[in-house]
C-alpha cells in the first residue's frame, strides 16, 4: 500500500512511539468493544541516534523514527499525524515538595479547581538552569491539619497542603524529542515518563496498593518507579544498560561488538551457578584465522558481574526513597533486560525481595500478536494505553480531527497517579460534571510469559 492510499489518522486510533537507545517502537491501535487494547500495527527499527535514553544525533533519530511509522502505517491503512511520546535518560531528576492553599471561605466544598491551583504553583518552582517540569504528582493531602487524606474533594476547610512528587527534565533533551517528531512529519500529542508507562502496562492496581518497585532495564539505563498505596513514591534512573553488559562481553571475551550481542542474547545468564561447565561455545574468527572457542561459563560469570552492580544501584534507590520495607509487592523487571536468563534468581538472592517479569499482555485485546507479549514493549504499549484513555468516546465530532500543540506538562489525579495534559495556571478550566476517564483499576495482573524462542544461528555453536 502506498502512501497515497492510506486513509488520514482517525480520532479513535492512538499512535505511541518509544525513542530508545536500542530500538525505536512505533505502535497504533484502538480500544476493543470490550476496552481491551486492540493493536493494528507495529513497527520497530534499530535505533542508532540515542545514547542512553537522550537523542544524540537529530538526523539519525529522525530516520529511525520515520521508517518504524511508515512499517507501521503500512499495517494499520492510515497516515499518522499525533503521537504520544516516551521521554527517559540520566537527566531525568525527581524532588519532593510541599503546597499551601488558602482558601476564601471554610463553607464552601474543595473542588477540583482548589487542587488545580496547588498544582500550578508547583510549576512556579525555581529550578536548575535547564531544568523544565515534566509530571508534577499529588500525593497525601492535609486539610486544616487533618492529615493522610488521599482525595479532599468535597470536603471543608480553609487550609488545603499537599505534598507533591515532581518530575523534572532537561529543556534541551524534551525540545530535542519534539524537534526530531517534527522533522519527521508529525506532531507530539502527548510527553510521558517511560517507567510510568511501563508502569501502567505491567503493574496491577493491586501490587501499586501494596508497595512495589518497577524495574525498567533498558538498553541505555534503568529506570526505577516506586509505588505504594497507589501513588508514585520515588522515581530515578541509572545510566547502565544492556549496552554496559555487551560491551563487558566484547572486552571480556575479546570478540567483535555484533557477536558480543549475540552471545548475550542467545547464551546468556545472569546467574552462572545455572550454568553447566562443560558447555563451549564456538564463534567464528576473523578472516584467515582460527575460530574463538568461549566457556559459557565465563560468559555467565561476565554479565553476573554487571547485573549485581546494576541491581546495587537498584537496591540504593529503593532504600534511598524510604519505602525498602514497606514494598510487599517486591520487585516487577521489565524492558530488554528482564529477558535474560535466570534473572528472576538473582534478583531474589541479590536483594532479598520477591521478584517478577512484567509482560504488556493481560490489557491486550484477544488474538494479540505474540511478539507484543515481550517486556521490550511494555513501554510503548503503556503509551498506548494512557493515550486510549484519553480519547473521548462519548461526542466523536469534527472538532476531534483538529491538530493542536502538545502540552508539555501533565498533572496526576490525586487517587489513581492518572496524568493529564495542563496548561498554564490562567488558562485551565475543569468542568465539574465531566466524567472521569478510566482509572488504573481496569488494570489487572501480569502473567509471566516465554519471550522469544532462540532462533538458530550459524554463526555460533555449542558443543
Amino acid at each position: 500500500m502506498t502512501t497515497n492510499e492510506l486513509k488520514p489518522q482517525t480520532p479513535d486510533v492512538v499512535v505511541a512511539l518509544d525513542i530508545g537507545t536500542t530500538k525505536v517502537c512505533c505502535l497504533a491501535g484502538k480500544k476493543s468493544a470490550h476496552g481491551k487494547v486492540e493493536i493494528i500495527g507495529i513497527g520497530k527499527v534499530e535505533s542508532v541516534g540515542v545514547l542512553r535514553g537522550v537523542v544524540s544525533n537529530i538526523e539519525k533519530t529522525v530516520s529511525a523514527i520515520r521508517e518504524a511509522v511508515e512499517i507501521c502505517e503500512r499495517q494499520a491503512g492510515m497516515k499518522f499525524r499525533d503521537v504520544h511520546v516516551g521521554i527517559a535518560g540520566q537527566h531525568i531528576k525527581s524532588l519532593q515538595h510541599r503546597g499551601i492553599l488558602t482558601r476564601e471561605s471554610d463553607h464552601t466544598e474543595i473542588n477540583d479547581r482548589d487542587i488545580e491551583r496547588l498544582v500550578n504553583d508547583m510549576f512556579k518552582l525555581v529550578l536548575p538552569p535547564g531544568d523544565k517540569i515534566i509530571h508534577v504528582f499529588p500525593q497525601e493531602f492535609t486539610v486544616d491539619n487533618e492529615q493522610g487524606i488521599t482525595d479532599p474533594v468535597g470536603m471543608c476547610g480553609v487550609r488545603l497542603e499537599a505534598n507533591f512528587h515532581i518530575i523534572t527534565g532537561q529543556i534541551t533533551a524534551i525540545n530535542n524529542i519534539y524537534r526530531c517528531i517534527e522533522k519527521a512529519g508529525l506532531k507530539v500529542k502527548d510527553l510521558t515518563l517511560e517507567p510510568i508507562a511501563s508502569a501502567d502496562a505491567v503493574l496491577s492496581e493491586e501490587e501499586k496498593q501494596a508497595g512495589v518497585a518497577l524495574v525498567d532495564m533498558g538498553g541505555g539505563t534503568t529506570d526505577i518507579t516506586i509505588f505504594h498505596e497507589g501513588l508514585i513514591r520515588h522515581t530515578a534512573v541509572i545510566p547502565f544498560g544492556g549496552n554496559v553488559i555487551t560491551a563487558d562481553i566484547k572486552e571480556g571475551c575479546t570478540v567483535m561488538q555484533p557477536q558480543a550481542e549475540k552471545l548475550k542474547v542467545k547464551f546468556g545468564s545472569a546467574l552462572s551457578s545455572e550454568v553447566f561447565d562443560n558447555r563451549i561455545i564456538t564463534i567464528p574468527g576473523l578472516k584467515g584465522r582460527e575460530h574463538k572457542e568461549i566457556s559459557e561459563k565465563n560468559l555467565s560469570r561476565i554479565i553476573q558481574a554487571r547485573m549485581e552492580e546494576i541491581l546495587d544501584y537498584v537496591l540504593w534507590e529503593i532504600r534511598r526513597s524510604g519505602f525498602e520495607r514497606k514494598l510487599i509487592g517486591g520487585i516487577v523487571l521489565t524492558g530488554g533486560g528482564a529477558l535474560m536468563n535466570h534473572i528472576e534468581k538473582l534478583t531474589e538472592l541479590h536483594t532479598a525481595m520477591s521478584c517478577r517479569i512484567g509482560l504488556p499482555v493481560e490489557n491486550l485485546a484477544h488474538g494479540y500478536r505474540q511478539t507484543v507479549s515481550s517486556p521490550i514493549f511494555s513501554t510503548a504499549i503503556g503509551l498506548l494505553q494512557r493515550g486510549l484513555d484519553d480519547v473521548d468516546y462519548r461526542e466523536p465530532s469534527a472538532d476531534n480531527t483538529a491538530t493542536t500543540n502538545a502540552p508539555l506538562f501533565e498533572t496526576a489525579n490525586a487517587q489513581t497517579g492518572n496524568t493529564n495534559p495542563v496548561s498554564n495556571a490562567k488558562e485551565t478550566t475543569v468542568d465539574e460534571n465531566d466524567d472521569k476517564s478510566p482509572s488504573w483499576l481496569e488494570n489487572v495482573f501480569r502473567k509471566t510469559k516465554e519471550w522469544f524462542e532462540a532462533e538458530p544461528d550459524i554463526d555460533f555453536n555449542k558443543k
